[in-house]
């Protein structure tokens, strides 16, 4: 499996970097912090409209451009390194990824047009009081009624859950794990989450007999779950390696500029070094990620260990540059004004978003027979 971009696939990054350092850059990402939306709708419909980068991985029958999960690892990974919020995660790789995987087809025709679209933002509801990914850990009713399906119980840590306009939602059945549509909200609550992350909206949300639709075969949901996740972890890594590699560059430039006994500190060993295991740690996860996005292009076998790879390699590899950016601007580093502690708390909210390290490396002994 090679690792190289095609010239089309390089000349999408630059595209997406030069739109995102244009039009996401910090002082707007902090603009949007503050806003209970969390993103910007002209931005969003630019993405959408203009770049079609919402719909890329959704075929072209569904409204879609129709291009594969490596082209989508490129934009996340992009998106992560300019921390531009956005619900691109929730709708377009998740939820997206959840419809496809459930060979529903109907459903698909209903909703995937409007996500392609950006008119439509879809998200998927998975975790509750737990915060584990886990199909045990769902606690979330359905039952039948005369008049359909309804959905009873809460989800917590859902990803642009205010914003948005259709739910994926995680749900017990009589006949087992299930997936139902949620796209009306008047027996819906709907409470925005208070999070380490700002740059990233959750909510928690509470069903009571809300009115839903089956999405996929009854009782399907744990396999359907499984390679969602899988497919998701992909994403999530790429992500993770874009916001590594800025912190690193932030941390190295300011090193060659900062000046310390008549010279730049990054003449200083410990510095020089710290930069090093930085950078050896960000290729390794890149190798990682970057195995991981063409698994799921190809939807190898593999997809589940390598996901679970990228997924741990790639937390801690964040979490490990975007402390090391802080440290090696000093003092600076720790204020609100400086961008290093965005990056911090990004590392820190993604190192547990679709499950932490030591979750990851534990479904990786499991796919591997330890």
């Amino acid at each position: 499996m090679g690792f190289g971009f095609t010239d089309e696939q390089n000349e999408l990054r630059r595209v997406v970097r030069s739109f995102l350092e244009s039009k996401a850059d910090e002082a707007r990402v902090r603009g949007h912090m503050e806003n209970p939306v969390g993103y910007d709708p002209s931005l969003w419909a630019q993405m959408s409209d203009e770049l079609g980068l919402v719909g890329l991985a959704i075929p072209e029958e569904f409204g879609g451009q129709g291009y594969t999960f490596v082209e989508l690892g490129i934009v996340t990974e992009e998106l992560g390194r300019a921390l531009a919020p956005s619900p691109y995660f929730a709708s377009a790789v998740l939820a997206s990824s959840a419809l496809l995987e459930s060979g529903d087809y109907a459903t698909q025709q209903r909703y995937l047009p409007g996500i392609a679209s950006g008119a439509t933002i879809a998200s998927l509801a998975v975790t509750e009081e737990s915060g584990r990914w886990e199909a045990g850990a769902i606690h979330t009713r359905a039952r039948e009624t005369a008049h359909g399906w309804v959905v009873d119980g809460a989800k917590t840590y859902v990803l642009d859950g205010c914003s948005a306009d259709v739910l994926f939602v995680a749900a017990q059945a009589d006949s087992g794990l299930s997936l139902f549509a949620v796209d009306r909200f008047d027996s819906v609550a709907r409470r925005a989450l208070s999070g380490l992350d700002q740059t990233r909206k959750q909510a928690r949300i509470e069903f009571t007999a809300t009115p839903a639709s089956l999405v996929g075969r009854l009782g399907g949901a744990e396999e359907l779950l499984r390679s969602t996740l899988a497919l998701g972890c992909a994403a999530l890594a790429a992500e993770q390696v874009g916001g590594a590699q800025r912190c690193l560059e932030m941390a190295v430039a300011y090193a060659k500029a900062r000046r310390q006994f008549g010279k730049p500190i990054g003449s200083f060993q410990a510095i020089r070094h710290k930069c090093a295991d930085v950078l050896l740690d960000i290729e390794c996860a890149r190798g990682a990620a970057y195995y991981a996005v063409r698994a799921a292009a190809q939807r190898s076998p593999e997809l589940p260990a390598v996901a679970s790879l990228a997924k741990a390699c790639s937390s801690e590899a964040y979490a490990r540059a975007a402390a090391a950016n802080i440290q090696i601007h000093g003092g600076i580093g720790f204020t609100w004004e400086h961008p290093a502690h965005l990056y911090f708390k990004r590392a820190q909210s993604s190192g547990h978003l679709l499950g932490d390290a030591s979750y990851h490396r534990g479904l990786l002994a499991d796919e591997i027979g330890l």
